[in-house]
Parts: C-alpha cells; sequence; structure tokens
C-alpha cells in the first residue's frame, strides 16, 4: 500500500512538473499537456488509479488543494481594476451566470437527452469557468487589462458560486422530496444563508487578522507563508462543516480582501503560493484525469458530442451576448469573453461527486454528468487555449508583441537615443523615469514611454499596458538599478533583467561585492557604465542597427543581438554570448566622427563578450 501511494506521488509530481516544462518551451498551453499525461498514465496505460492509492482520502485531498488555488486566485483581484472593467465583471458574475445555468440546463435536456434534474446540475456545473485554467492561459496570452479582468474575475467569483449552486440543486432534488415542501425550502435558504455568512465572515476576519499581525511584526518572516496557508485551509474547511462547497466561498474571500488590504510583504510570499499553486494546478490535473474510468468514456455517445458542441457555441456565447447587451462592452470584447470560457478542476471535481450521488437517490442519466462534464473540460481546454492569444491579436485586445519588449530604465540622452534606435529598428521599447522632462523627446519621436517610480503601484499597472520581457536599469545610480533588477526579477526572469557597469569593482567583486541574488546581469564586458556611455554620447558616438553579416561591421561595441525570431541576446560576463547566426541584427555604439577600423563581426562581437 505505502508502495503503491509513493509511486502515485512520484507519477503525478514529476510527471506533471515535467508537462509544465516541456508546455513552456515549446509555448503550448500546459493544460493540453497535463489532460494529455493524466489519461495516457491512467485510463490507456493503468500505469496510475488515484482512487486505489489514496482510498477515501483522494476527494478531500482534492478539496484541501482546491481551496490553496482559489485562494491564491483571489490574491490576484485587485478592487482597483474595477474602474475600467467594473461594469463588464457585474455582468458576468450577476446576470451572466443565471443565464448560463438556465441556458445549460435546457441544452442538457433537449440536446444531451438527459432529464431535468441531472440537466440542472450539468446547468450548475457549466456556470464555472476554472481560474486553475484562466489564470494560466491568461499569463501566456497577455492581454490588455480590461479584457484579463473581466475573465480573471468571472473565473474566480463564479468558481465558488458555481459549486454552491451544484449543493443547492443537488439538495433540492434529492432532500426536498423527502420533507414537507414549504418547511424544506425555509430550512435550505437558512442553511444556504448561514453557510455563505460563515464563509465570508471568516474569510473576511482571517485577512483582517494577518494585515493587524503583520503590521505589527507578531509572525516571524518564515512563519508568514505557513500562516496564510493554514488559514486559507480553515477558511475552506469550517464553512463546509456547516454547508458543501462553502469552504470555496471563505477562500476565495480570504485571497481578495488580504490583497485589497495591502499588507507589506504580501508580494514577497505571494510569489511563493504561485509556485505552489503550479505545482497543485499541474497534480490536480494528472489526477482527475488519470480517475477516469473507460467505462466513463464508453458512454461519450453522440447526444453526449453534440451537447458539448452546444456549450462551447451556442450557450456561453449566447449568456455572455444577452449579459452585455447595452453595457461599455465592445463587440470584440464581447464576441471574445463569450468564446473563452475553459472549465477546470472545480469543475471536474463537483461533477466527480455530483454524478453518484444522483445515481444512489435513484435519478436516470446521473451517470452521465461526469463523462460529459469531461467533455465539455477537454473542449474547452483544447479550443479556447489554442485559440486565446491568436483571437486576441486578432481583436486588437493583446499587449503582446511580435518580438520581445525592452524596458529601460533611466532617460538620459544617450538612453533616449538608444530607445528611439531600437523602435525605428521594429524591436518593442518602453523608456520609464520619473521625471517628465526627461521623456519629452522619446515621446516626441513616438517611443513608448512610462513616467513613474518603477518600485510603486502605479508602475504595476503601467507595466501592465505594455508587460516588457527584458529589462535595463540604467540610472546612474548603480545600488537602484541592482535594486530594481532584483524587483523585476520574479516577474521577467533572473536571466532577462540586466544593469549598467559599475563604475567600481566593489558592485561585481566574488567576495565583497554584491551578491549576483541582489543584482542583475551586467550589460556588456563591464565597461559599460553610465559615465562612460555619457563621455561617449557627447563625443559623436551613436548607436545603430546592422545586420550581423553586414560588411561594415566594425570593431564598434555590441550591446545586444536582436535574434531572426524577435528574442534578444545581450552580451555580459554574466554568461556566455551566443554567436549571431543569418538573420541576426547586431545593436552596434559607433563613432560616428571618427573613421572606423576593419575588423570583422566576429571582433565586434569579442569586444562586447
Amino acid at each position: 500500500m505505502e508502495e503503491g501511494v509513493a509511486t502515485a506521488v512520484l507519477c503525478i509530481v514529476a510527471g506533471g512538473i515535467a508537462a509544465q516544462v516541456l508546455a513552456a518551451r515549446l509555448r503550448i498551453p500546459a493544460i493540453v499537456l497535463l489532460l494529455g499525461l493524466g489519461f495516457l498514465v491512467g485510463p490507456v496505460l493503468g500505469f496510475l488509479h488515484p482512487s486505489q492509492a489514496f482510498g477515501p482520502n483522494l476527494r478531500p485531498l482534492i478539496g484541501l488543494a482546491v481551496a490553496i488555488v482559489v485562494f491564491e486566485g483571489g490574491l490576484a483581484l485587485d478592487f482597483r481594476e474595477l474602474r475600467a472593467a467594473g461594469q463588464g465583471v457585474l455582468r458576468l458574475t450577476a446576470i451572466a451566470l443565471p443565464i448560463n445555468f438556465v441556458l445549460g440546463t435546457f441544452a442538457a435536456h433537449l440536446i444531451g437527452g438527459m432529464l431535468w434534474g441531472p440537466a440542472a446540475v450539468f446547468g450548475a456545473i457549466l456556470v464555472v469557468t476554472g481560474p486553475t485554467v484562466i489564470l494560466p492561459l491568461l499569463r501566456h496570452a497577455r492581454l490588455e487589462r480590461r479584457s484579463a479582468s473581466f475573465l480573471k474575475w468571472e473565473a474566480i467569483v463564479n468558481d465558488p458560486v458555481g459549486a454552491i449552486l451544484t449543493a443547492i440543486v443537488i439538495e433540492i432534488l434529492v432532500g426536498l422530496p423527502h420533507r414537507s415542501g414549504e418547511e424544506a425550502l425555509t430550512e435550505l435558504a437558512l442553511h444556504l444563508a448561514e453557510g455563505a455568512v460563515a464563509a465570508a465572515v471568516l474569510g473576511v476576519g482571517s485577512a483582517f487578522l494577518v494585515a493587524w499581525a503583520f503590521r505589527r511584526d507578531l509572525v516571524p518572516e518564515t512563519l508568514k507563508t505557513p500562516l496564510l496557508l493554514a488559514l486559507a485551509l480553515v477558511a475552506y474547511v469550517l464553512p463546509n462543516l456547516l454547508m458543501h462547497e462553502a469552504g470555496l466561498i471563505g477562500a476565495t474571500v480570504f485571497g481578495i480582501a488580504l490583497a485589497n488590504l495591502h499588507v507589506p510583504g504580501i508580494a514577497e510570499l505571494r510569489r511563493f503560493k504561485e509556485a505552489l499553486v503550479v505545482l497543485l494546478v499541474s497534480c490536480l490535473f494528472v489526477v482527475l484525469t488519470a480517475d477516469l474510468d473507460l467505462a466513463v468514456l464508453s458512454k461519450l455517445t453522440l447526444p453526449v458530442l453534440a451537447l458539448t458542441a452546444a456549450t462551447l457555441f451556442v450557450v456561453r456565447p449566447a449568456a455572455i451576448w444577452l449579459a452585455t447587451w447595452r453595457s461599455d462592452l465592445t463587440w470584440r470584447e464581447r464576441l471574445f469573453v463569450g468564446w473563452i470560457g475553459p472549465r477546470g478542476i472545480v469543475a471536474a471535481a463537483v461533477a466527480g461527486l455530483a454524478g453518484p450521488r444522483l445515481s444512489e437517490a435513484g435519478f436516470a442519466g446521473g451517470d452521465l454528468i461526469q463523462p460529459t462534464v469531461f467533455a465539455v473540460i477537454v473542449a474547452t481546454v483544447l479550443a479556447h487555449g489554442f485559440s486565446l492569444r491568436p483571437l486576441a491579436r486578432r481583436f486588437g485586445l493583446s499587449v503582446a508583441a511580435d518580438a520581445e519588449r525592452l524596458a529601460i530604465v533611466g532617460a538620459s540622452p544617450w538612453s533616449n537615443e538608444l530607445a528611439l534606435t531600437m523602435h525605428r529598428a521594429g524591436v518593442p521599447v518602453l523608456l520609464v523615469d520619473t521625471y517628465p522632462g526627461a521623456l519629452r523627446a522619446a515621446e516626441a519621436a513616438g517611443v513608448p514611454t512610462l513616467q513613474a517610480e518603477l518600485l510603486s503601484r502605479e508602475a504595476e499597472e503601467g507595466l501592465a499596458d505594455q508587460p516588457p520581457d527584458y529589462l535595463l536599469a540604467a540610472t546612474r545610480d548603480e545600488l537602484y538599478n541592482a535594486l530594481v533588477c532584483t524587483r523585476l526579477a520574479p516577474e521577467l526572469g533572473r536571466e532577462r533583467v540586466y544593469q549598467l557597469a559599475p563604475s567600481e569593482d566593489h558592485l561585481l567583486h566574488a567576495e565583497t561585492g554584491v551578491s549576483r541574488d541582489s543584482r542583475g546581469k551586467v550589460l556588456g564586458n563591464g565597461g559599460f557604465d553610465f559615465e562612460i556611455l555619457t563621455e561617449r554620447h557627447a563625443a559623436g558616438w551613436r548607436f545603430t542597427v546592422a545586420a550581423a553579416g553586414a560588411e561594415d561591421v566594425r570593431g564598434a561595441p555590441c550591446l545586444l543581438i536582436i535574434r531572426s525570431d524577435g528574442s534578444l541576446d545581450f552580451p555580459s560576463p554574466d554568461h556566455d554570448l551566443g554567436e549571431a547566426a543569418g538573420g541576426d541584427r547586431l545593436l552596434l555604439l559607433r563613432p560616428s566622427a571618427e573613421e572606423r577600423p576593419e575588423v570583422d563581426r566576429t571582433s565586434a562581437l569579442a569586444s562586447a563578450a
């Protein structure tokens, strides 16, 4: 038994993370590979049987993992986003949800051939759009903030509501026939209010408790993350004792309240929880897919497939279109949000419980709920996962550029010219500075700019509209440059943040210098500090972009290789520079008033490396 559990855990964790890494390399939605992996090791090959390995503990463990996922999702909901997307979010959560429920129920009955009871349960389950799928897809597609807010708020808010709606429908179907109608309805209403209020109070109360304790330094740093995870589980488990699935409200409300109290240090803690959630989501999708029975999959008949198609192409688009009628959403946003609605973990978990319960209660067709819901999950993950990014770009709702974007922090005469040169070469660039006068020349030339302190919340919102792929900290203050690189490294990647070389060796000294963990990579060969670049620019040196194989490449220092696929490669003593290939371009710093010595391309690269 112990060996079986250990083998199952190994397959789930190792396989899930391997799928995530492979998906990142292939630039495809990770959920697709996770579903395929679970299906392969479970129903196809029979290597993994989660229900047998974990026994009755599997469902509670899934519930606890889902609680942490929805808590982390709640941390992503900032009320400031509602300034631009509030009306759309309200319509998607308050109006579209009941319309989805009604249309989904009718579709399940008329197209899927289900009785009205199971059809209502199916309609309730399918009102959710899982954050476990939406949030990774949003990070992959990089939508503009307004459209991303619509999908993010809908997914996170509707997830617990849909689970509770399913529990209510099941209670009405299973419990009411055994009691008098008026008494049963009153009892159900009180039961619902009791669970929802307890969950909301517990979630908000836990958030204020954390804010109070953290601001008074009552919790050691090493215990802050464990405390948050423990409170998230408490906010999930206790309301569930009062009402089934009410705990999802508690965990979600806890995350939302904590995010909007703006407690110092939460951003650092959230990064750890994001990594944990990636692991949990990977495991959950593998587990739930591997736990499918081939007998269940054999029930994927033509009516079930027709119902799946109707859910994708009719039910959700119609519900969103009706809910957003005469709203401030553009027709592009309405079409886009109406199409994108992948289902995730909560739908799968609830379906796995709802179907057997209806079957045990004697409802014919209860056994169709699980295979139909899984068919919808797979169809929406595949269809929406692969279409979200190209559709967003087609509708102009994506902020992702064709090439990778560079943010340059610090506007000076030479950095303005650097930004302008890259802009004219077709490389997306963003120049950031706190002083509007320093940005005026770049703005006049059409270069995108951001006037903000990069470490402020205002800058976070500005960067969300023009998210960079690389960062170059180019201010005069080398320690500020190091601070900026350290702050942005978790979002961009530690290998994608650069700063100017220090004016003295103390910043880079192996023993006494600033640790590599506390600074960015150094640009160039260590000789490009702020003063040298300023002096060379004043002396007439200029930035130019030349083809890697051009004959006129002289011994000018190379600051950047612009790869043919749009990626950027910076010379740095912190890594080995790759060779420039055909189609690549070089960003060079040349003395415009002096005769350039005749050297080949390799020499130019060597001077920078």
